[in-house]
């Protein structure tokens, strides 16, 4: 079988601290945010690719289903793969508004093989793996979409 990630779905607690993480620092593109703040649609996304959407649910979404109080309890991290150049420019804005890099840069397994990855949590607590592929061009070509 060979499929693409749609989407994944965070539960967050403060929308937009969650949204400027990931329009600001990831730098992805806002997906329906016009019409979330407006009260058209009931939750922001933001794109990670051509073919994949992080949702982001506002707690009102997810919080009477929730054990405990928290919807997060089974994601243990998502891993974005990008290219080098990429890669380095995250690190720096990761750097610039100090956001702590847990582990990495590190070598890691993934979907094109091994990768250099660092491991970092957005506001919330979820753990973030960004990966970049320095050996493997195939995988650069899919990243890159070429």
């Amino acid at each position: 079988m060979h499929c693409t990630m749609d989407h994944v779905v965070l539960n967050v607690e403060d929308d937009e601290k969650m949204i400027a993480f990931y329009t600001g620092a990831l730098q992805l593109a806002p997906e329906r945010l016009q019409e979330y703040r407006a009260g058209t649609v009931p939750f922001p996304s933001v794109r990670l690719n051509p073919d994949t959407i992080i949702d982001l649910f506002p707690k009102r979404m997810w919080q009477k289903n929730a054990p405990h109080g928290q919807g997060r309890e089974h994601l243990n991290h998502f891993c974005m793969a990008m290219d080098k150049k990429t890669w380095d420019e995250l690190l720096e804005r990761l750097k610039a508004r100090a956001i702590a890099i847990e582990e990495g840069p590190v070598p890691r397994w993934g979907a094109y093989g091994t990768g250099i990855s660092i491991y970092f949590r957005d506001p919330e607590g979820n753990l973030i793996e960004a990966r970049y592929y320095d050996q493997l061009k195939e995988a650069e070509k899919c990243l890159l979409g070429s």
